[in-house]
């Protein structure tokens, strides 16, 4: 059997997955909201603007604990492959639709997401109860900007 991390391993473990799940959102910097965002046809329940930097610093740091719940229960292994996976898929979203204005793509991609993000969590659920549930919040949050997707893709039609 082996040793167990000790304390500063765990710690510099934990803020590399903060800081490589905090990349995600980074790789796609110049894809942000403009004017194209702005003068899109949306729903009455479209979340104000000021809301989405919050939430998805609190959804990183939830991701990024759940990650290394999960490495230290079992080190680099499938669940965390897939915990990369998605957030692959994460950092690919904002490219496809604010960067390219590909609403019909955007979908299909984070249906893509979304799925990867379920089969993260219910991997994570089996290693660590406490890791699976930090990642509800991210798969509601993904289920809303799914349906809301969706519909700013019947909205504005190409």
């Amino acid at each position: 059997m082996s040793e167990p991390p000790s304390k500063l391993h765990q710690g510099l473990a934990l803020a590399g997955f903060i800081v490589i799940t905090f990349c995600a959102p980074l790789l796609s910097v110049g894809s942000m909201p403009g004017t194209w965002y702005a003068a899109l046809n949306k729903p009455e329940w479209n979340p104000p603007a000021w809301l989405f930097g919050p939430a998805w610093t609190l959804l990183y740091t939830l991701m990024a604990v759940a990650a290394w719940l999960v490495w230290k229960r079992v080190g680099l292994s499938k669940p965390l492959a897939l915990y990369f996976v998605q957030l692959a898929l994460n950092a690919a979203w904002t490219p496809i639709f604010f960067g390219a204005h590909q609403l019909g793509w955007a979908l299909i991609e984070i249906v893509a997401l979304w799925i990867a993000i379920l089969l993260t969590l219910l991997s994570f659920r089996r290693v660590s109860t406490a890791a699976g549930w930090l990642f509800v919040p991210y798969l509601a949050w993904v289920t809303f900007a799914t349906a809301l997707n969706f519909t700013l893709w019947r909205l504005n039609p190409s």
